[in-house]
């Protein structure tokens, strides 16, 4: 046997080998076989679902007052009335309020706060301010700041839609007030005191005019 033909068997000897091998590794395809399904990703919980609640409570209002009290169901009366009515939105303007129209009315000046007064409390700012003057007295005043602010009523009449609610304010100020010589007659320019107010704002709701105004003062 040549060397060309003996080469030749070798090789193919060779291929029927491996051949027989990858039969044994891989096995056999017989017809149509279904692809092995992916495996299967496991659903990651997050926890129960939440359902909300139509009506329950509204931490806007119940973050201030109690959830079964009267002050509760008149500021609700409000936001459905108003929608644009927000509590906490409120007590934030009301301690601008406070501080701008104190000041206005410490130092006279009732001009710039008048828009924001209702008709009785503007006349009687205006006599302290008009007795003073009369007096020849004059007082100088700053507001430190506001230390409290306590909501402390709130009404709310269905019918005619007009709200109302009072709010504790407990403020630091100095305030000394001179004579028309410039003597010093009470207070102090420099001595920080506290001083409380309880004012009450109202406003009709539903009008579009969301300006609320100051109708009555205590202590």
């Amino acid at each position: 046997m040549n060397s060309p033909v003996l080469q030749l068997l070798v090789l193919a000897g060779i291929a029927i080998f491996l051949i027989l091998r990858l039969r044994n590794v891989l096995g056999t395809r017989e017809g149509f076989e279904k692809p092995k399904a992916p495996p299967a990703i496991p659903t990651r919980r997050f926890g129960p679902d939440l359902e909300v609640i139509e009506g329950g409570p509204d931490p806007d209002v119940t973050d201030y007052v109690d959830a079964d009290s009267d002050m509760a169901k008149a500021l609700t009366a409000m936001k459905t009335a108003d929608r644009s009515f927000n509590v906490r939105e409120f007590l934030r303007g009301a301690r601008g309020a406070y501080e701008m129209i104190l000041t206005g009315f410490e130092k006279g000046d009732l001009a710039e706060i008048k828009p924001f007064l209702s008709s009785d409390v503007y006349d009687a700012f205006a006599g302290v301010v008009e007795s003073r003057e009369k007096d020849g007295l004059s007082i100088d005043f700053k507001f430190i700041g506001i230390s409290e602010t306590t909501l402390v009523d709130a009404e709310f009449d269905e019918t005619t839609k007009n709200a109302e609610i009072t709010i504790k304010f407990l403020n630091e100020s100095t305030s000394a007030v001179y004579d028309n010589g410039g003597d010093l007659k009470e207070g102090s320019p420099t001595e920080i005191k506290k001083q409380r107010d309880v004012w009450t704002f109202g406003r009709t709701m539903g009008t579009g005019d969301p300006n609320w105004f100051l109708v009555a003062t205590g202590e």
